[in-house]
């Protein structure tokens, strides 16, 4: 939740792209 870019289209799925948005994010 600390993540506002990654929420932000990830809330748009639900729950699943919140992860995988926020860790793609993490490992770039």
């Amino acid at each position: 939740i600390a993540m506002e870019e990654g929420l932000r289209f990830a809330i748009r799925e639900g729950g699943r792209t919140v992860g995988a948005g926020v860790v793609t994010k993490i490992i770039a």
